[in-house]
């Protein structure tokens, strides 16, 4: 029986599963915090970063946990397969080292005024490049975190590392170090730096001339789950796992739990609630639409994503609002973060839907479009300004924001007739579950692995060395829970 792993390397927490190849049964899963994150100081808009040294640390340790699940059954892994957060920028030397602290995509320093000022950074970025139009072919329209614009602001600081060096994505980082292979990046995770045309699928060496970027700082793009190394000694050591074992190329998060989710991918949406909000859908081939990115998928197709700033962070903030209440007001302090969860939860289920005339617009951090955009709160009355009714009227802002990209991507598209819903924030939220089927008029499905990012990154290994034959029979074999109606 070969059983292979999927990491996740993501935001708040890291995560790995084993997965049989043959049906693809979940045998084993691990969580941890992603401890590895840092909010540092500085004059500005808000840094967010990763110590990679500890992050290499909390991978040893989160593999060495999986294996001890797995017992006897270590001995069987046949591949490593690594997704995780996409955006980001790690810097490594050619050996896989780390440079510097990764920038991650909460990152907003490309914010800050550019020197000489009358602009910030991210808009002397996009004017470099040539205006919004430059972008086009990228997949992505620049944004705060995403690698291109980061390795902009670090050379307008006259702080790009000496040559020879090597900017990936934080995925990337920890395939070269598990593998001890050269840095190198994949279709994927590329086409989210705001630097790589997803239709040539190539690096747009003109476009990163402009922005005064060496080409040589971007590492070669290799497919999606292509073996690229063996697990070092050192490294298997620590983590109870055979030496040598394939290591497979990267992918980003968000085609991975698409891969781990949706088992009839012409059939079905993917929302994916974590800590951001994504609604994707695949399409055999490349289209644009507005306000849409237009993602590499494995095996040369493509998804549609409508991705926000809504999610799970959002429903965070009003849950510290309330936490708040309590500490301020009286004076109670340790609440436990799943008793004010389930609460809110309970207080929105007693609501009616449509909140009483109560409308959220949960865009505290703005959108990718618009950084400077608010949240709002409207249709305010004494009946619904309750606890329940701000929850709930919160939930369906989340969904009305979902829906509105599946509006724009609906004309490319036609009709698809299954919704599957992935990530935390709707798997522990039934009654979220219920809103989106409402909103959008589908049967929600919940995919068996709780853990759907990690799990496609473990098919795709399969396919990867060669147990699977291709990406479509990794897919089919996703399972469902019980849909609701």
């Amino acid at each position: 029986m070969s059983i292979y792993i999927g990491l996740d390397v993501g935001t708040t927490s890291l995560s790995a599963v084993a997965l049989e190849a043959e049906d693809g049964a979940l045998l084993a899963q691990e969580t941890v915090p992603n401890t590895a994150s840092r909010r540092p100081r500085a004059r500005g808009h808000e840094r967010a970063e990763l110590d990679l040294a500890a992050l290499e640390d909390l991978v040893a340790r989160l593999l060495a946990r999986l294996a001890a699940r797995l017992g006897e059954g270590a001995g069987a892994v046949a591949g490593i397969g690594v997704t995780g957060q996409m955006h980001g920028l790690a810097l490594l030397d050619p050996a896989g080292r780390p440079l510097a602290p990764a920038i991650t995509w909460q990152d907003r320093r490309t914010l800050d005024a550019a020197p000489g000022g009358g602009e910030t950074i991210l808009e002397r970025f996009v004017g470099r490049a040539g205006g919004q139009e430059a972008f086009r072919r990228m997949g992505c329209r620049p944004a705060p975190g995403y690698l291109g614009p980061s390795l902009f602001w670090l050379a307008e600081q006259g702080a790009l590392p000496p040559e020879p060096a090597v900017a990936c994505l934080i995925p990337d980082a920890v395939v070269a170090w598990l593998g001890g292979a050269s840095p190198r990046t994949d279709p994927t995770d590329a086409g989210s730096t705001a630097l790589y045309d997803v239709v040539s699928r190539a690096w747009d060496v003109d476009l990163v001339r402009r922005l005064g970027i060496p080409a040589s700082l971007l590492p070669p793009v290799e497919a999606s789950g292509a073996p690229v190394g063996g697990l070092r000694p050192a490294v298997a050591e620590r983590a109870g796992l055979p030496a040598g074992v394939p290591v497979t190329n990267a992918l980003g998060d968000n085609q991975a739990s698409f891969l781990g989710s949706v088992a009839r991918p012409a059939e079905s949406l993917l929302l994916n609630v974590g800590t951001g909000a994504q609604v994707s859908a695949w399409t055999p081939a490349y289209a644009e639409v507005a306000g849409l990115d237009t993602r590499c998928f494995p095996g040369g197709a493509y998804l549609l994503v409508g991705a926000g700033l809504f999610g799970g962070r959002s429903y965070a903030y009003l849950a510290g609002l309330f936490r708040r209440v309590a500490e301020d007001l009286l004076g109670v302090e340790d609440l436990d973060d799943g008793d004010l969860y389930g609460r809110m939860n309970a207080l929105a289920a007693r609501v009616l839907p449509g909140a009483d005339g109560l409308r959220c617009a949960p865009l505290f951090t703005g959108t990718r479009e618009d950084p400077a955009l608010r949240g709002s709160l409207t249709g305010l009355t004494p009946d619904n300004m309750t606890p329940g009714h701000l929850a709930r009227a919160l939930l369906e802002g989340m969904a009305e924001g979902l829906a509105a990209f599946h509006e724009r991507m609906a004309p490319v598209l036609g009709s698809r007739g299954q919704l599957v819903g992935a990530g935390n924030a709707i798997r522990r939220n039934p009654l979220f579950g219920e809103i989106l089927a409402r909103m959008f008029a589908m049967p929600l499905a919940v995919p068996r692995y709780g853990e759907s990012a990690a799990a496609g990154a473990a098919l795709l290994a399969a396919v990867g060395v060669g147990e699977l034959p291709d990406v479509g029979a990794a897919m089919a074999r996703v399972r469902y829970e019980e849909a609701q109606p």
